[in-house]
């Protein structure tokens, strides 16, 4: 299933893609994809109606992110070997791990602004992963049985306030808009294998980034069991689980985003997100 939620900004409803690519409201149904819903009961429900049924959505709504009400937003760094590679770092031994605020998360078409004092706003197309149900010292072995589905992010960062303002990356990744999710949450069942899945990501139609989920150094498995030695998962948290190379900071010479730049990126059978920057008042 293609699951999604439509509609004003913090007004959003629930709807579900039918086989025609229609939006049918789930709002009779649930009253958000979030939390429960995204247990393997909740998804099951879902999937045992008929959508025909349901009503279609009429025009061309907002698209909001495929999530409500996300407790945590984490984020692994350095995640792809081809990407530390670009960006002169080593190989990490374990995950880096860091947060990307709550606050940042928008709709995948939403306008992105570029924060007061930006010099390095950057991109980053990657894989987000939805958790499902609660998640503590799982193993590998188990841990995708644990996902409610995955989804397209993009991880934008200001790489001055990351790299040089002292303190964690936080800083940098968390901007009101830094983090577009969806447009789809889709289930577990339809990504066959999430380590094999291309991606891309065009900044006013130059491709700059071309890789796929083959190169991450810790997979999908590796990154949940790992987190969960440390902090448990509960259902709507989301995990981006890093880029591959062709962000602007790897650019010779560097290129960052400027008011007025579009962006459309897309991971294989996830869809496909479109943007546009603006400057923050």
């Amino acid at each position: 299933m293609k699951l999604l939620r439509f509609g004003e900004m913090n007004a959003e409803k629930p709807g579900v893609l039918d086989a025609d690519g229609n939006i049918r409201d789930l709002s009779g149904v649930v009253g958000d994809i979030a939390g429960d819903v995204l247990s393997a009961e909740g998804l099951a429900k879902i999937a045992a109606l008929d959508l025909n049924s349901l009503p279609v959505v009429d025009g061309n709504p907002r698209i909001g992110a495929c999530v409500g009400h996300v407790g945590k937003f984490i984020c692994i760094g350095l995640n792809y070997s081809d990407h530390a590679a670009e960006a002169g770092m080593q190989v990490p031994e374990e995950p880096v791990t860091f947060f990307k605020a709550t606050s940042a998360i928008c709709g995948p078409n939403d306008d992105i602004e570029i924060p007061r004092g930006s010099v390095k706003t950057d991109w980053e197309v990657e894989l987000g992963v939805v958790i499902g149900k609660h998640t503590k010292y799982v193993s590998e072995e188990e841990a995708l049985d644990h996902v409610a589905g995955y989804c397209v992010v993009n991880d934008l960062s200001e790489r001055d306030f990351q790299l040089h303002r002292s303190g964690q990356w936080v800083k940098g990744k968390s901007a009101d808009t830094f983090g577009p999710i969806g447009p789809w949450l889709v289930t577990r069942d339809e990504v066959e294998d999430p380590q094999n899945l291309s991606m891309y990501l065009d900044v006013n139609g130059h491709r700059y980034q071309d890789g796929s989920t083959k190169t991450m150094v810790f997979g999908v498995a590796q990154v949940i069991s790992h987190l969960s030695q440390f902090m448990s998962l509960q259902p709507g948290d989301v995990i981006s689980t890093g880029t591959p190379p062709g962000v602007g900071m790897g650019q010779k010479p560097e290129t960052y985003l400027k008011p007025g730049d579009k962006m459309e990126l897309g991971i294989e059978g996830l869809g496909v997100q479109k943007q546009v920057t603006y400057a923050a008042e």
